[in-house]
């Protein structure tokens, strides 16, 4: 176990971190799920039917968070993480995919309100799935063909996944009507 631990890891033979790094993960992870349990534990409520309450959720992360972070912690300590692959991808972040992602993320939560769940989903995926296309290097992105293919996909995940939780369970989301179809 101490081996492990002042093992250093030089930069020409892994690009994988130390074993003091990955314990440092699995204490961050272990220090999230505490702090998710003092959240839980300030959440009032009496246990509804069948004996759950409003904080049974938030506890429930918290205990599995914390039994993962163990886990990291654990795994760091006894050799490091085992059968990691090494990091793969390019040296230096390519910020145009990412900003094409973000801003399917904000658009989303900007319009969500006055188009309605199921456009405002649609086109979060069509700039979300630029992004990608443009990280992966691939030419005519923005060919008509790719783009009505793209808004279609966005549209066939995005309206079961609205009928769902509108229909079946009756959870409002923002739609175009008040049907709760569109």
């Amino acid at each position: 176990m101490q081996e492990a631990w002042n093992t250093p890891s030089p930069q020409w033979e892994s690009a994988i971190p130390a074993a003091r790094w990955q314990a440092a993960v699995g204490g961050l992870v272990l220090l999230v799920a505490i702090g998710m349990g003092i959240g839980a534990s300030m959440i009032e409520g009496d246990a509804g039917y069948g004996g759950v309450g409003p904080n049974f959720l938030p506890w429930l992360c918290a205990v599995a968070l914390g039994m993962c972070g163990i886990w990291l912690m654990g795994e760091a300590w006894t050799g490091g993480f085992r059968h990691a692959a090494e990091p793969g991808g390019s040296a230096r972040a390519d910020l145009g995919p990412f900003v094409w992602v973000s801003a399917g993320l904000l658009i989303n939560a900007g319009l969500i309100e006055h188009l309605g769940f199921i456009l405002s989903c649609a086109l979060c995926y069509l700039l979300a799935v630029q992004g990608l296309r443009r990280a992966q290097g691939q030419q005519h992105v923005l060919s008509t063909r790719m783009l009505v293919k793209d808004v279609l996909t966005g549209l066939v995940i995005a309206a079961p996944v609205y009928w769902t939780f509108t229909q079946l369970l009756a959870i409002n989301l923002p739609g175009l009507t008040n049907t709760g179809w569109l």
